[in-house]
């Protein structure tokens, strides 16, 4: 049974997004607006701490496995990635130089961007507000460029990046023709979903995030990670020869 593809490739155009993609990013969008609505995103810290702070802030689990450690393997497995790029090894070898240089890139906007936002971002992690004995207002990470008070620099979760991120790793299985190559797609997509959500589950228990600050970076790591592989296919197709044939070098 013939497959069909998640982007739909044309010559003439960009690729189209399909339905699946659509469904995919609007649910995570909604998700983020019940949540943000709702005030849900304090309500859970609320939970976890009280006036002396995060009970959990100095956990040995959290702060060294689940900081430290699963960091520690994101970069390796980043680094692994680069040397892909001449070495692949695995189900690396099952794609091509151009996919496998998409990845690197996919990765590395996504890791970039989060990076870049809490630079400029004033929003304090929940661990300095004045409720849980910090110095910090509580105050929507909507509220750009106005000061709560705290250190900023919090929002969105660049630990959760460290897992999100590697949803660009998904994407040219995700999007192959062949149902066997989507099916690795998707077990890719999984596992770098649930990194991502356990690396953010861990700070937001320490109290370092907001549940929402964990949503918006996986989000915005999807939505990097589609348009970066829309993009390189774009590229591939406008590189190739009237035959249908690649270009050479």
């Amino acid at each position: 049974m013939k497959v069909r593809p998640l982007f739909v490739r044309s010559p003439e155009s960009l690729p189209a997004v399909t339905p699946a993609i659509l469904a995919i990013t609007l649910a995570w969008m909604g998700l983020i607006v019940i949540w943000e609505w709702t005030g849900a995103a304090l309500w859970v810290v609320e939970r976890l701490a009280d006036s002396h702070g995060f009970a959990l802030q100095n956990d040995w689990w959290l702060r060294v496995v689940f900081h430290e450690g699963l960091r520690r393997i994101s970069t390796l497995a980043y680094i692994a990635l680069i040397v892909a790029l001449w070495k692949p090894f695995g189900f690396l070898r099952r794609i091509t130089p151009r996919q496998r240089a998409e990845i690197v890139v996919g990765v590395t906007v996504s890791l970039l961007a989060i990076s870049a936002i809490k630079h400029f971002s004033l929003t304090s992690c929940p661990w300095d507000l004045t409720q849980f004995g910090g110095a910090a207002k509580y105050l929507s990470h909507w509220a750009w460029g106005i000061s709560d008070g705290g250190a900023g620099h919090c929002f969105p979760s660049g630990h959760a990046s460290a897992g999100y991120a590697f949803l660009a790793l998904a994407m040219p299985f995700l999007f192959a023709a062949s149902a066997q190559t989507q099916r690795r797609g998707r077990r890719i997509f999984v596992a770098a979903f649930l990194f991502g959500l356990i690396c953010g589950a861990a700070q937001v228990l320490r109290g370092a995030h907001h549940p929402s600050h964990v949503l918006w970076t996986g989000l915005i790591c999807w939505v990097l990670a589609v348009i970066n592989h829309w993009i390189f296919e774009y590229c591939g197709t406008a590189s190739a020869l009237p035959d249908g044939s690649a270009a050479s070098g």
